[in-house]
């Protein structure tokens, strides 16, 4: 009996490896989708990725030239048709835009063709005769896990495995005489309740407009990317644009008042000598800010691989959640199923890239309408998923907002006490920390420290 070809896709085949020769984020991209030599049925196109896979390992470009020239290192120039089948390949190039579809075209073939191998070892060994009926079951299950396996993103961990690694930690922690284990922030007493912000966790920053969202967010950025100076801090803001961003960031910083800045008027030697201190500090930072007004969630998984591969990362930064594009269309779209979505994607997104994500939430109008303005996980508006996912939910409080006397006093003084309500908090304590802000330049600064 004659058996079928196995299932491939050559046209996948040539049109990726034309794309990794054309495009220089190609490789990249495809191999960051977790493209092997075994996706490849044709031998050719298999030895001319895996030249392509050993350049990109050893961080050499992946061009037409590099590729034929580590082709004919390894004597296999001619085996793949030399530079006919690269032209060829090359011509077949057109966007790298279908790179990642053209990956998982391939991964469905080389698991399509390992289940046709398993199904073909187990009809084998049947045929053969089965001597004992629960070893041929056994091999057959064995057989479809493998491949079935293969296809996962990860498997259960042991109890021994677990605890060696948490005892582990633990003694290293030990050791070490420091009780942040997490992303340090700067702001001490929101690190004594947190110990850093952890790798992995989705930590929510909620407060009704106006409040002081951006300000306590930036100035997080800030300290964590003067602390983390060697990764980078990203920063998607869908609501204001960069250079407004990066002018409050100066004036923080600087601590010039934010309305010098924005007209350039009534600065003095002393403010010029700040702002120049300020931006050679700031230019030092991987601060990076994505001002893009609509993105989906997708491009947020997309753009921060990349940068922690370019540049590594240390945080992620979202203002805010509510303006993020959800994957649904149409007039049916249900927003809180949408944004309950989008809520769990966050989190995902911090699991995979192993960072702490902040992103800044609304506040529903509840709070209004109570004579304690004091906000509650309850006010948290659209999606009690928001809730669920979260970490940590920290809502942000200033009298001032509220209270005429309060107000007229922290513009009499130039700073008021910024409460940060850490509502929930799934690996700690939940408390209250009081910070000095400072409005006019957006300053957020520890009480003790400020009082000094």
């Amino acid at each position: 009996m004659t058996l079928a070809a196995l299932p491939s896709a050559p046209e996948a085949e040539a049109a990726l490896l034309g794309t990794m020769l054309m495009f220089s984020n190609a490789s990249r991209i495809a191999i960051e989708e977790g493209a092997s030599q075994d996706d490849f049925y044709n031998e050719r196109y298999r030895l001319i990725f895996k030249a392509m896979e050993a350049l990109y390992t050893e961080n050499i470009s992946v061009d037409p030239a590099s590729v034929a020239t580590r082709l004919q290192e390894e004597g296999t120039f001619d085996k793949v048709g030399g530079n006919n089948t690269l032209t060829s390949l090359m011509n077949a190039a057109v966007t790298s835009a279908n790179t990642k579809k053209y990956v998982e075209t391939l991964k469905a073939k080389t698991l399509t063709r390992r289940m046709i191998e398993a199904g073909r070892e187990i009809s084998a060994a049947g045929l053969e005769g089965v001597t004992n009926i629960n070893d041929y079951l056994d091999n057959a299950e064995r057989a479809v896990l493998d491949v079935s396996r293969s296809r996962q993103t990860g498997e259960f961990h042991s109890s021994p495995e677990l605890m060696n690694t948490v005892i582990d930690r633990i003694h290293k922690l030990s050791s070490q005489n420091n009780t942040i284990v997490g992303i340090r922030t700067g702001f001490d007493a929101l690190d004594r309740v947190t110990h850093g912000f952890q790798r992995g966790d989705l930590i929510i920053l909620a407060a009704r407009p106006s409040m002081g969202k951006t300000a306590v967010a930036l100035n997080l950025a800030l300290n964590v990317a003067a602390y983390q100076p060697q990764e980078a801090v990203a920063i998607f803001s869908l609501e204001m644009s960069a250079e407004s961003l990066a002018t409050r960031l100066l004036s923080a910083r600087s601590r010039v008042a934010g309305d010098y800045l924005r007209t350039g008027h009534g600065l003095t030697t002393d403010h010029w000598n700040r702002i120049n201190e300020a931006g050679d500090n700031l230019s030092g930072t991987k601060i990076f800010i994505d001002d893009k007004s609509s993105i989906k969630v997708s491009e947020i998984f997309s753009k921060c691989r990349r940068l922690k591969n370019e540049h590594g990362l240390s945080m992620i930064l979202i203002d805010y959640i509510q303006l993020i594009s959800g994957n649904s269309t149409g007039r049916d779209v249900n927003r809180q199923q949408e944004v309950s979505d989008i809520s769990r994607s966050l989190k995902a997104l911090a699991r995979e890239l192993d960072v702490p994500v902040i992103a800044l939430s609304q506040l529903s109008r509840n709070v209004e309408s109570r004579e304690d303005k004091k906000p509650q996980l309850s006010d948290l508006r659209e999606s009690g998923a928001i809730e669920q996912d979260a970490d940590i939910v920290m809502l942000l409080f200033r009298k001032s907002y509220y209270d005429a006397e309060a107000k007229e006093e922290a513009e009499k003084t130039g700073t008021e006490e910024l409460e940060i309500n850490i509502a929930k908090h799934r690996n700690g304590a939940t408390r209250r920390i009081q910070l000095a802000f400072e409005a006019t330049t957006n300053a957020l600064m520890n009480i003790e420290r400020h009082a000094g």
